[in-house]
């Protein structure tokens, strides 16, 4: 068995250190490889990433298009060929974690058609396309959408402020003069 003594590094792995500016004969002598002059030349000198000497940087020159909605629900898509990976049987988000076919638990699942499913499979997900519910039914599964209560189907929010306005309508004409009397 080797002992302390007998270890030594790789051939190789170990190399000096590059000693620079110490003469003409070590070939990285006077300027120490760091050019003529100047701001480059200094110690703690040099522009920061992305600075061309006062001209307009290439970062601010190109057009910008867009933008990212920060209210944005980022789905992570499973097609249905991927559910072949997992025996027939009930398939969540869960399920999905384990076989490695989403990365993380905390954004949601959508189920995506693309492929043919093999088996009848009782999947739950938060979304799902529509080609992918036909496939999953017509092999003779179910599809359930988390996080919606089965008995009342989602309704857009803009919807529901325009019903709540509708209840209670602004007074007109003579009501309008009769509610203004009764503030003052």
């Amino acid at each position: 068995m080797p002992e302390l003594h007998d270890l030594s590094p790789s051939p190789g792995s170990n190399r000096n250190r590059k000693r620079v500016g110490r003469g003409p004969g070590s070939g990285k002598g006077k300027r120490a490889g760091r050019g003529q002059d100047g701001q480059g030349s200094r110690s703690g000198g040099g522009v920061r990433a992305g600075f061309e000497g006062g001209q307009m940087p290439l970062q601010r020159r190109i057009p910008k298009r867009g933008f990212k909605n920060f209210n944005r629900v980022e789905y992570q898509g499973v097609n249905v060929r991927d559910l072949s990976r997992i025996e027939s049987g009930e398939v969540t988000p869960e399920v999905l974690k384990a076989h490695g076919l989403v990365g993380t638990l905390k954004k949601p699942v959508k189920i995506l058609g693309t492929g043919e499913i093999d088996g009848a499979y009782q999947i739950s997900a938060h979304a799902f396309s529509a080609t992918a519910r036909s496939k999953i039914e017509g092999a003779g599964g179910t599809v359930t959408i988390l996080g919606q209560s089965a008995d009342e189907p989602k309704a857009p929010v803009a919807a529901k402020a325009v019903t709540e306005r509708e209840e209670a309508p602004a007074p007109q004409g003579d009501e309008a003069s009769e509610a203004e009397g009764e503030q003052a």
